[in-house]
């Protein structure tokens, strides 16, 4: 690993780092203004594939997150980049909220299948028909594979273990384009102007969170806020470089240790 530089850009993950579904984790909007007052860049990364850019940036406004759309990256913009390189037209296995970032992409006679959370779809009949286009020789896009995510009821199942049954009965392996992959954090930092070295991720995810980012050269701080699970820091080797209770302690730690 590079040796460690001056900190210059914090990411941070959003459902169950900021909040989770309609709810804040409290303290959270504070915390962010404390981190906006220094000179570090701070950007948004999500693997939600729930609703459009969009339809998320409203929620973050509602919850009195002063955030702009322009700092937020996501799964879902990584996977349209890849469609649009790649020249496919996608089967789109995603919410329906999620399709206004997929606008103007062909998708008639698909010769590809895009893959992202999406329980209203997820149904025999459809991954029947994900499955033949993939024994064609279609390839396998994966928005991300999270095994389960948080909501407001408890815990419940991502779009990781439907990908995987995919691959398992087509023998094919899915390119994935969100977290916790190499290209996803470094296209997050893309046009910051810093190294994964001058960078902290911040997530309540293990492996796709602080995890993924740790596999780059930043540092990652694990919350035990939305998914976080007892333990979930022993599953990752090297272990998080700091795990704390909440968005709010991982800012205080920042602006004591970091700065």
């Amino acid at each position: 690993m590079a040796a460690r530089r001056a900190l210059k850009a914090v990411l941070v993950d959003l459902n169950g780092t900021l909040h989770v579904e309609d709810a804040a984790v409290p303290g959270a909007q504070e915390a962010l203004k404390r981190l906006r007052g220094t000179s570090v860049t701070v950007r948004f990364v999500t693997n939600t594939t729930k609703e459009s850019k969009q339809d998320l940036l409203e929620r973050l406004k509602k919850l009195e997150f002063d955030i702009s759309e322009d700092e937020i990256f996501t799964s879902l913009t990584a996977a349209r980049n890849l469609v649009e390189q790649k020249q496919v037209r996608p089967m789109l296995l995603v919410d329906d909220r999620a399709l206004p970032d997929f606008k103007g992409i062909q998708t008639s006679d698909p010769n590809a299948v895009v893959i992202g959370l999406a329980p209203e779809h997820f149904h025999y009949q459809i991954l029947n028909q994900a499955f033949r286009l993939l024994l064609d020789g279609a390839p396998l896009i994966a928005i991300h594979k999270a095994r389960y995510y948080k909501r407001k009821d408890g815990l419940a199942l991502g779009p990781g273990p439907f990908v995987t049954a995919l691959e398992y009965a087509t023998d094919t392996q899915a390119t994935v384009v969100g977290k916790p992959e190499k290209t996803f954090f470094l296209e997050a930092l893309r046009g910051t102007g810093c190294e994964p070295e001058e960078a902290v991720m911040i997530g309540d995810d293990c492996r796709d969170d602080v995890g993924g980012a740790q596999n780059v050269g930043m540092l990652g701080i694990l919350v035990k806020t939305g998914k976080y699970r007892a333990a979930d820091e022993e599953k990752i080797n090297p272990p998080p470089y700091l795990t704390c209770e909440s968005f709010p302690h991982a800012v205080d730690h920042i602006l004591q240790h970091l700065l």
